[in-house]
């Protein structure tokens, strides 16, 4: 069976893909995980590309769902042969490899030690995340030796930046790179959820130059966002526009529980920042505490620490956390209302 060498480095089972594709030297095992979806989508595509001529799909590519299926089919189907083509490729969705029952497992891993070399197999984890376990100790050797397993994970600062500009310029318009920051701030960092809003702010920016104001007129902003917006505006003592953001999100059928938990660590992370102005520290120190993969959060954190005291983050941050231990052990409790009343109380302390 055809294997392809692990080399070091972050992600370097992504990077080898990239190259057996360029070199057009698939491998005959992959495993295909990860929260990157529209990359994880755009590589099976291809692949599809790559080894299976078209007009011959209904030979050469299958796609089987993992639920209900078993060893035997997935070998009768990697064992047929290519028809008008040097390859066929079998794409299976969401089989969880460590629930197999034993005999499916050793009949697995006899079909990796034995795989047909005119086959390309890809195993998607699409709904269900890929646990490897070691428990399993033979299924998990034989995967990491015969599998190129590769994660999909939200791409560098740098290179998502770039994806956007593309982008933008691809629908006739350009966008500066503090505005950019701003979109990924706004709609998060995966390209799946970024494309809808980046088509939404082309289709309605009246100039060739997107602005902020364009992306804050018509784009979602991710849950993370609005949270940030609404302890902003506590933090500035604007009680109406926290419970604005407040009473947006609970008609989105937002948990008050999970509202308070996502609060509550925005707020440390003001109450870290403003350690950082007290101490001397800069915004380099706080993406490093916080694992920010830009300085744009970091200088939106720095700005919001500057209008409070590290008395009131000190505060904020225990109040948050006596309302989540009485939301724990009290049977009742109105949680939208005492989140309202939270804000109102630190709204009016800032």
């Amino acid at each position: 069976m055809a294997v392809r060498r692990k080399t070091g480095g972050k992600n370097a089972a992504y990077e080898q893909l990239k190259t057996d594709l360029a070199a057009g030297n698939l491998g005959t095992a992959y495993l295909f995980h990860g929260e990157e979806s529209y990359l994880r989508e755009y590589y099976l595509s291809e692949m599809r590309k790559a080894l299976v001529p078209a007009g011959f799909e209904q030979f050469n590519y299958h796609r089987l769902e993992g639920k209900a299926l078993t060893v035997q089919t997935l070998t009768e189907t990697a064992e047929a042969m290519p028809m008008m083509a040097q390859r066929t490729m079998v794409q299976v969705v969401d089989w969880d490899l460590y629930k197999l029952s034993e005999e499916q497992r050793n009949g697995f891993i006899a079909l990796l030690e034995d795989f047909p070399p005119y086959c390309c197999l890809v195993l998607v984890y699409d709904q269900l995340p890929y646990k490897p376990s070691k428990t399993y100790k033979k299924l998990y050797a034989a995967v990491e030796k015969h599998v190129q397993a590769v994660n999909f994970e939200e791409q560098s600062q740098n290179e998502i930046l770039k994806w956007v500009s593309r982008r933008f310029r691809a629908a006739g318009h350009t966008i500066d790179g503090p505005t950019a920051e701003h979109l990924l701030f706004t709609c998060g960092s995966l390209m799946n959820g970024l494309i809808p809003e980046i088509e939404k702010v082309a289709a309605y920016a009246r100039e060739e130059r997107i602005t902020r104001a364009d992306i804050d007129a018509v784009a979602a902003p991710v849950l993370e966002a609005q949270v940030f917006d609404m302890t902003g505006a506590v933090s500035r003592g604007d009680f109406d526009r926290a419970a604005e953001v407040l009473g947006s999100l609970l008609r989105l059928q937002e948990e008050p529980f999970m509202l308070l938990a996502l609060m509550g660590k925005e707020l440390r992370k003001l109450y870290t920042a403003r350690v950082a102005l007290d101490t001397g520290k800069d915004k380099f120190w706080l993406m490093e505490r916080w694992n920010m993969r830009s300085d744009y959060p970091a200088r939106l954190l720095l700005d919001n620490a500057r209008r409070v005291t590290r008395s009131w983050c000190e505060t904020a941050v225990r109040r948050c956390c006596q309302l989540d231990a009485r939301m724990k052990s009290t049977a009742g409790v109105d949680g939208a209302g005492e989140l309202k009343l939270l804000l109102m109380e630190l709204a009016q302390r800032g």
